[in-house]
């Protein structure tokens, strides 16, 4: 754990630890769910990847699917941010994602076309799921105001992670919407015999996974911003020496002669004058 936090007084150190495992559990869900449906379910329970996410209501692992959604529904409703908009997208996120869990999809049907109620809802709930999703990448999480900015280490990368996924949550979502909307029935049937859908949406939640574990400082993400900021470090590191040696080489006159110092003065003297 980071000494900045250990630092914080008792009571201030349990609430923060709470509030970082909070993020943590949202990302690990994220992160976990589409193996369980999808790997997972195909090799230990024989169940064949479903054209979504959302069909595997209809298979064993329902219990799975519903729970999860569920689980991210009240973690997000628990998360209380930094201002009134940070709380209310925690509550719309909720809403929406028990709106996911407890809204089934028609079995064997289009998200656009379904034959009742519930199955439009969850049709919506689900974007507004991943809306949210997004909001949160792109505007809450690498928020630079003074009331909401956390000190962290490798604080422009994180920024960097937050921004990508928020974009590539958007991008999957286009790509969505351009699937059921626009690709006419014959390239559309293709797509969907290699699961088009649930790949898209694995995309996305593994997106907003690697968000909120960033956010929440897990010690794998920590481990791949390291690597991520690596060769900013190595060549700050490069720069530090270089300008070390030509402060060394100038203070002791090591210079050749004719090279320039630092402020791009020769070294060598003024200039021997003529007879």
């Amino acid at each position: 754990m980071e000494p900045a936090i250990q630092q914080l007084p008792e009571s201030t150190h349990t609430l923060v630890v709470s509030y970082m495992g909070l993020r943590r559990a949202i990302g690990e869900i994220g992160l976990l769910l589409p193996i369980v449906l999808g790997p997972v379910g195909r090799l230990a329970f024989g169940i064949e990847i479903q054209d979504n996410m959302s069909s595997y209501y209809h298979t064993p692992l329902r219990d799975v699917f519903v729970g999860s959604m569920c689980a991210i529904g009240v973690f997000l409703y628990c998360y209380r941010g930094y201002d009134w908009i940070e709380s209310w997208t925690g509550k719309v996120g909720c809403t929406s994602a028990l709106g996911v869990a407890l809204c089934p999809l028609d079995p064997g049907s289009d998200p656009l076309s379904q034959r009742s109620v519930l199955g439009y809802l969850h049709t919506l709930s689900g974007g507004a799921f991943f809306l949210t999703l997004a909001f949160y990448s792109l505007y809450h999480f690498p928020s630079t105001q003074a009331g909401k900015h956390e000190v962290a280490p490798h604080e422009s990368q994180r920024n960097f992670v937050y921004r990508a996924s928020g974009v590539v949550i958007l991008l999957s979502m286009a790509a969505m919407g351009g699937y059921l909307f626009l690709l006419p029935a014959g390239p559309k049937r293709l797509l969907n015999d290699f699961n088009f859908l649930f790949w898209m949406e694995w995309v996305a939640v593994w997106a907003f996974a690697a968000a909120w574990l960033t956010k929440g400082r897990a010690i794998l993400a920590d481990i791949a911003l390291d690597l991520l900021a690596l060769p900013v470090e190595l060549l700050r590191r490069h720069e530090a020496v270089e300008d070390v040696g030509r402060r060394v080489r100038s203070l002791f006159h090591l210079d050749p002669p004719g090279s320039q110092g630092p402020a791009g003065a020769s070294l060598e003297g003024p200039a021997a004058e003529e007879p």
